[in-house]
């Protein structure tokens, strides 16, 4: 089929090709690949953009975050899928374990331990307040998650460290979460190789400054937003410290802006919801509707028939204006018809036997699309087995995993090195050479929310094991679970001292294989494994 003939089939069925499409500008395939073809029946009049990441993704994005906010604030699985993964992402917020390599520093094991604990604590009274919040109304913890939100739904967020020095306070760093789409252009033009999306380009695509709008688009309703107020915020400071954190996930080499989780899947949402509400407002119609009169009674007589008062305000509006009324039907009322009168009775089928099925299928797709098994997306587990939900918790917890990963290496960490640069600089912590040690110096890991446990018992179970054939370790192990080891130590410590004060017998932990512990023997006695 000539290239010629596929243009005026496209056009006169309503499928737009590109908008600048020639029959020499496309070519069909060889016929190697069926997926590539032009004349097969399934894909002949298939043919997607092939811009760039950035030609595909900047004209849509406004609309994109426009409709995930909307699924996300009317729609119950679209709030979970952002709450579920937010719980478990970001939980109750991440904890700094600073562990600077003293490797390359040059230094001991003893003294990163003792450098680490100095400045956890010192992050800890900057983090557990609002000092951190330019506003002053968040903690650490909850711009965090403001900051994970922000890039499910809007695909990106937006931070400016500012320094802002307060009487009464040693800490100067702070950050204002904007919100993305005040990210734009400026006076609105067009984008260029060097200006996409609000973000000024070098010739390598290294971010040079971002042109952040002074008010929210969506205040113009209000009356208080300054048309053509843009502010140029360099990305960075003449000695190399961030003015802006750009907090997104690059799916495309060269894309210069997020995509919102749902972008994928929003027309099934859509299609979903619609369906559902459908079936919601047939049911509660249908409640209201005991039966159907045939009669060729006049319309007075059936409504006194039926205990209407004709002579009511409701009744002349509908003889009047043949408005919808509805005749209030008297409990357990026997009710006298005419002759030629049928009454049938109004049985529905509504909702429909498929409905719960038919809803599952559509969301187990959405979950697909967002990452989160059925069990997650749902919040069922009434259809699962240990082993299912087991399996079905591990596939999610690697989708976690990346999530945190990506909010580590693009929020929590340029954060921490931030508010260390102030520290080292104002003396409250002891760095030499910072500037060329900054990785050094900055190293560290997160600890998160617990991971959880399908079943206690089988798992501490695996824990004793990994950890009695040395494939684990207690940090890793009290990780999992959203401890630190060292305070679970410290704590067990005290605890210890004060049985032992009190005269109560100490608890010791119980690992196979450890030298003191024991394993109950499948006869009726205990066996000791006694140190080597």
């Amino acid at each position: 089929m000539a290239i010629e003939t596929l243009l005026s089939l496209a056009a006169e069925y309503g499928h737009d090709l590109y908008p600048s499409a020639s029959a020499s500008s496309l070519s069909l395939s060889s016929g190697a690949h069926l997926g590539a073809s032009g004349t097969a029946k399934e894909v002949q009049n298939w043919w997607p953009s092939k811009g760039s990441a950035d030609a595909d993704l900047l004209p849509d994005l406004a609309v994109l975050r426009e409709r995930s906010r909307d699924i996300t604030r009317n729609n119950g699985i679209g709030a979970g899928i952002v709450q579920t993964t937010h719980d478990n992402v970001v939980g109750a917020g991440a904890r700094l374990k600073a562990k600077p390599d003293f490797r390359a520093l040059g230094k001991s094991r003893e003294w990163a331990a003792e450098w680490g604990q100095k400045t956890e604590a010192r992050w800890r009274a900057y983090a557990e307040t609002k000092e951190s919040d330019a506003a002053w109304t968040l903690t650490f913890a909850a711009q965090t998650g403001q900051v994970f939100r922000a890039g499910l739904v809007n695909g990106e967020a937006i931070a400016l460290p500012l320094w802002l020095p307060w009487k009464g306070s040693t800490f100067q760093t702070r950050f204002q979460v904007v919100e993305s789409d005040r990210l734009c252009n400026p006076d609105n033009r067009a984008d260029t190789d060097k200006l996409r999306g609000g973000v000024e380009l070098d010739r390598y695509g290294r971010p040079v400054a971002y042109h952040i709008r002074k008010t929210h688009p969506g205040d113009m309703s209000w009356g208080i937003n300054a048309p053509g107020e843009w502010e140029r915020i360099p990305s960075e400071t003449s000695w190399g410290r961030a003015r802006v954190l750009h907090i997104h996930e690059k799916e495309r080499t060269g894309q210069t802006r997020g995509k919102p989780l749902l972008a994928a899947v929003l027309p099934q949402f859509r299609m979903a919801d619609t369906y559902v509400r459908t079936e919601m407002q047939a049911a509660l119609i249908n409640a209201f509707v005991a039966a159907f009169m045939e009669t060729p009674l006049p319309a007075e007589d059936v409504a006194t028939m039926l205990g209407a008062d004709t002579n009511d305000a409701k009744w002349q509006d509908y003889a009047n204006n043949q408005a919808q009324y509805i005749a209030p039907l008297r409990g357990a009322a026997i009710i006298p018809v005419m002759p030629g009168t049928k009454m049938t009775p109004w049985a529905p089928a509504r909702p429909s036997d498929q409905f719960t099925a038919f809803t599952e299928a559509v969301y187990q797709h959405i979950g697909v699309g967002v990452g989160l098994p059925r069990e997650l997306l749902l919040k069922d587990f009434s259809k699962t087995n240990y082993s299912s939900a087991r399996a079905s918790l591990l596939e999610a917890y690697r989708f976690f995993v990346g999530r945190r990963r990506w909010l580590t290496d693009f929020w929590l960490n340029p954060v921490y090195i931030l508010w260390l640069e102030e520290q080292v600089n104002g003396g409250f912590i002891e760095a030499p050479g910072f500037y060329e040690n900054m990785y050094a110096y900055g190293r560290c890991v997160w600890g998160w929310p617990p991971r959880g446990w399908v079943d206690p018992v089988k798992e501490a179970e695996a824990t004793k094991v990994r950890m009695a054939i040395g494939i684990s370790t207690l940090e890793r192990e009290c990780a999992e679970q959203g401890e630190d080891w060292e305070d679970v130590q410290d704590q067990r410590a005290l605890e210890m001292r004060r049985l032992e004060e009190l005269g109560l017998p100490a608890q010791t932990p119980i690992l196979p294989g450890a030298p003191g512990s024991f394993i109950p023997d499948t006869g009726d006695d205990a066996q000791e494994v006694m140190p080597a």
